[in-house]
């Protein structure tokens, strides 16, 4: 499996971050400083997923795509590979994230699963794991706050 993937246990209940992972995207889903704006969220398998990712310098990338899954307080996966109306796309990656309980905490994983060998390695070339993880270290911030 061509498989990239971060891990973070959280100190606070699954409800919590699944909350924060899902209603609080805005505040966690770039490294900073670069920040999302969500155009269109259908939190159902087959449903729209639309973000557009800003850089600080005014860069505007979209991300969109479709639900492959919405499991409710469990975990969402989302692809590039098809967007709304089902219209086939250049596809990068499938992308899970979980959650699930962990003694007095929550264990968060995201992957991104890749069609070759070469997009995984460009992913993990392109800064995968430093900005995943930050992403997951804004994340554990969030729930860990409040």
């Amino acid at each position: 499996m061509n498989e990239l993937s971060i891990s973070r246990h959280i100190a606070a209940s699954p409800e919590k971050v699944w909350d924060v992972l899902t209603n609080r995207q805005e505040e966690w889903w770039c490294p900073k400083p670069w920040y999302i704006t969500i155009i269109e969220q259908d939190r159902r398998p087959g449903g729209r997923s639309a973000m557009m990712m800003h850089g600080p310098d005014g860069e505007e990338v979209p991300q969109d795509g479709i639900y492959l899954a919405w499991d409710e307080g469990r975990r969402f996966i989302s692809t590039d590979a098809v967007t709304a109306d089902f219209m086939p796309s250049g596809p990068f990656m499938i992308g899970i994230w979980e959650i699930t309980p962990e003694g007095t905490g929550t264990r968060y994983t995201a992957s991104a699963r890749h069609w070759t060998e070469e997009a995984m390695k460009q992913h993990a070339e392109m800064g995968f794991e430093q900005g995943w993880g930050a992403c997951a270290d804004q994340l554990q911030a969030l729930c860990e706050a409040d």
